[in-house]
């Protein structure tokens, strides 16, 4: 933001604000007593102010940041909290690092957890699905498939019998024969 100048025109004490007349000579600003954290003293009128300007909530323009020409800042624990460089030479002590107690104890628990969870998880699943078992096809199954080959067919009409269309459902790839995808070929004519 930048840091304009004026002079304080107004100043209302007991309600703790006042205007300052812009040195640029676009009008009055208003400044609260909280734009002036960390001075010496309160704003006299004829002060010289240095502030940043700032649209609040409500859309009004006011001074903000701002400092008394001439006024030494005090250091505050708001100004250091606002990033405030203070006018003083103070630097505060670096801090200390505190350490903390590590649980030695904290992982151990884990890899228990995550054991009695993957058991639980697949006695619960082996419970519910029992692995399928498939029986071998009789001499008859292969005999049936072995009669019939993928020989380009793709339409109901190209098909033989119901076992032909059957076959080239499952094993022939870019047939025409299930249009409604139900897993029946050639519905309407067979």
């Amino acid at each position: 933001m930048e840091i304009k100048k004026g002079k304080l025109i107004r100043w209302i004490d007991d309600k703790g604000f006042g205007f300052i007349k812009q040195e640029n000579g676009n009008g009055d600003i208003f400044i609260h007593i909280s734009a002036l954290k960390g001075m010496e003293r309160k704003p006299i009128i004829g002060d010289i102010i240095h502030y940043e300007i700032m649209t609040d909530t409500n859309s009004k323009v006011r001074a903000v940041n701002a400092k008394i020409e001439g006024v030494r800042q005090v250091l505050t624990l708001d100004s250091i909290k606002h990033k405030r460089k203070p006018e003083t030479s103070y630097r505060p002590k670096p801090r200390t690092p505190i350490k903390t107690v590590k649980s030695k104890n904290r992982f151990k628990l884990l890899p228990a957890i995550i054991i009695g969870t993957a058991v639980f998880i697949y006695s619960k699943v082996s419970e519910k699905s029992p692995m399928p078992t498939y029986a071998s096809p009789t001499i008859q199954q292969v005999r049936k498939v072995e009669k019939f080959q993928c020989q380009g067919k793709v339409w109901c009409t190209e098909m033989g019998s119901y076992e032909e269309a059957m076959f080239y459902l499952r094993n022939c790839p870019n047939t025409k024969i299930d249009g409604d995808g139900d897993g029946i070929p050639c519905e309407r004519q067979f």
